[in-house]
């Protein structure tokens, strides 16, 4: 039976998996393999994390991509399976199996579409980032990761206190370097490129997904609405006297910082309680404090 809580009169399934979640992850993950295969690896483009070691690997051992990502995978969320939680790690290894099975799907299965970009190596920078970005956001948007190195960087999230996004950007660029063992200058530059596009459309279809995130809410519900992103996130929350500018009434709005991994967690805890709840997101470029740079109770999600 799935973890509940009753809270006037709406009961809160926390553990709740989503079907739509699968099915988006899976298509994330289709729209990234294509991309890695018939754009990174037709016209010799690295790539950052897991995925970039995996390239290095074929072009010296001549191993399948689609095999050593589950290969180095295993390992790494064996070690992180403790930090993600039990619906984490449960996403964690179908977005891995997904990736794995779509590599290996696109090197054997041709869509009428021609991505032959005629050796063009801008195109190739911005369509590598553009499948990159458009797989990883969906999957991200959906609370699902590809494993690698998203696992290390929670790892040192909690143990170390060290953002996320501070390791994730080390990791690409240690493996970005030791993939000039098989790139030139050239290939390297338009890898950049890709790299560039790539966090732009995540962001745009994610909402940042490294960074840290800013929440305003304003609902006659505020006290449910806080105790749940108290109880659930293990996240601080301030109230904030607020006047409605047309109705004149005292308003009392909540003021929350999450990690962007939980803003889609926390948007699902709104709209449970208050479906016509007024959230305004903000983008947070840096947190000190208790569950960003101090060490954060566990929570269900990251137990």
């Amino acid at each position: 039976m799935l973890n509940s809580s009753y809270y006037g009169g709406v009961v809160v399934n926390k553990d709740k998996i989503h079907v739509l979640d699968f099915l988006m992850i899976a298509l994330g993950c289709a729209f990234y393999g294509y991309g890695l295969v018939n754009v990174n690896i037709a016209n010799n483009l690295a790539e950052g994390g897991v995925t970039g070691v995996t390239l290095i690997i074929r072009y010296w051992l001549h191993i399948d991509p689609a095999y050593t990502t589950v290969l180095i995978n295993v390992p790494l969320i064996l070690i992180g399976y403790r930090y993600l939680g039990k619906k984490s790690l449960l996403y964690t290894v179908y977005g891995t199996l997904s990736l794995s099975f779509f590599i290996w799907l696109w090197q054997r299965v041709s869509l009428p579409v021609n991505l032959n970009v005629q050796h063009d190596m801008f195109l190739a920078g911005i369509l590598a980032g553009f499948f990159g970005g458009l797989g990883s956001g969906l999957v991200y948007r959906f609370g699902g990761t590809t494993g690698g190195t998203d696992v290390v960087a929670r790892i040192l999230e909690k143990q170390k206190g060290i953002s996320m996004g501070k390791t994730l950007l080390s990791l690409d660029v240690l493996v970005l370097t030791l993939s000039l063992s098989y790139l030139n200058l050239r290939q390297m530059m338009y890898t950049l490129l890709a790299s560039y596009v790539f966090s732009k459309i995540v962001d745009f279809i994610q909402e940042g997904s490294y960074s840290a995130r800013g929440l305003i809410i304003i609902s006659p519900k505020s006290d449910a609405i806080a105790n749940e992103l108290m109880r659930q996130l293990d996240r601080g929350v301030s109230f904030i006297k607020a006047e409605g500018g047309y109705s004149g009434q005292d308003k009392k709005a909540i003021y929350s910082v999450i990690s962007s991994t939980e803003l889609t967690i926390a948007k699902r805890i709104i709209e449970t309680i208050d479906s016509s709840a007024f959230i305004s997101i903000i983008d947070v470029n840096e947190v000190l404090g208790e569950g960003f740079t101090y060490e954060k109770k566990p929570t269900k999600f990251s137990k």
